[in-house]
């Protein structure tokens, strides 16, 4: 993101973009805010919690947000390529058919095999790789094949689309007094956090949650800077290798860590975020044991901020007026066999 900063994403493009993707052509849902005594969920915590229903999103997942404004402020027809666990990828795949443009999404073999199949139906080539190869890939698509990078999270345009989010909780809660946020690259809760501030929010507390397996932008807070480290969790879709952006204009890159930068997600969530909390997979399964019986379909990516709330990781809930966002509902019923009744 050379060249771009924190300053550049204002109130006015915040809008614009929201515009943009209440009238996208790939039909962007204003997802449901549903108050959490309308549900069967278990919570300890007296506070008025209402759950952001991003896994009913078109695509499965908040995802399509960022993509229908990256894909309207491109080139109809491009070539381009990605990388992503899944979510990510999906939206891509399904707003490259749409515009009819050609795509490649780099995997890490890691994802879900189901995954890979479900992208590829939409006409979009996968590329299956190690971790550590993902950016090398990318970076041959880029100058061997003159591909055009979209970046998964660290990007103007996915970022102020992501916002569209907090604009929406905003409509339904002017004035929320604790949000909470998954984060993995950091781009949906950058888009969230800023949106919610730049609208003259400034006494609403907003916070991120990772794995503990994956906790970059944790690790980015206390270094001050983005840092890598080598992730792994069951939120497979919040273990990015990095919070931060990396440079793919270098050859062939020898180390997928080599290479991190200042970015801006990380710097919208310094600017904009309380604090980052970690949780750890097995608070994450039980989070889709407990969505699950009540009801909602959510995967485990997307439940990390809920597993935080209930497992008291958010200080002084008491009283107040908390959102809380479930960011995706890509599970298959053959995962779900794999956690706890």
């Amino acid at each position: 993101m050379d060249g771009v900063s924190a300053d550049d994403v204002t109130l006015h493009l915040l809008k614009e973009a929201r515009e943009t993707v209440r009238s996208s052509p790939l039909g962007v849902i204003n997802t449901p805010m549903i108050p959490w005594h309308q549900t069967t969920l278990p919570l300890s915590i007296d506070c008025n919690l209402y759950l952001k229903l991003e896994n009913m999103q078109r695509t499965g997942s908040f995802k399509i947000r960022g993509v229908a404004n990256q894909f309207a402020r491109r080139p109809k027809g491009g070539h381009f390529v990605t990388m992503s666990a899944g979510n990510y990828g999906k939206s891509f795949a399904y707003a490259s058919k749409h515009y009819g443009s050609k795509g490649k999404v780099v995997m890490p073999e890691t994802a879900p095999l189901s995954r890979s199949i479900l992208i590829q139906s939409f006409g979009v080539d996968v590329e299956r790789v190690p971790t550590t190869c993902l950016m090398n890939v990318v970076n041959r698509c880029i100058q061997m094949d003159n591909m055009t990078l979209l970046h998964s999270y660290d990007d103007l345009d996915l970022i102020t689309g992501h916002a569209s989010l907090g604009m929406e909780v905003l409509e339904m809660m002017p004035e929320p007094d604790v949000v909470v946020v998954c984060c993995g690259g950091g781009g949906l809760l950058a888009g969230v956090a800023a949106a919610i501030k730049l609208s003259g929010c400034d006494k609403t507390r907003i916070y991120g949650v990772e794995p503990e397996g994956a906790c970059t932008m944790y690790k980015s807070f206390i270094e001050k800077k983005p840092v890598g480290m080598d992730t792994k969790s069951i939120a497979s879709g919040l273990a990015p290798p990095f919070a931060g952006s990396v440079d793919f204009s270098d050859d062939l890159l020898p180390s997928p860590l080599r290479c991190i930068r200042g970015a801006l997600p990380y710097e919208l969530c310094q600017r904009y975020v309380e604090g980052i909390v970690l949780v750890s997979d097995e608070e994450i399964k039980v989070a889709v044991s407990s969505l699950y019986r009540s009801g909602l379909v959510v995967e485990p990516s997307g439940c990390a901020a809920f597993a935080a709330i209930v497992n008291n990781k958010i200080p002084e809930l008491e009283g107040k007026n908390v959102v809380c966002i479930l960011s995706g509902g890509n599970i298959g019923k053959n995962e779900l066999a794999n956690f706890p009744d």
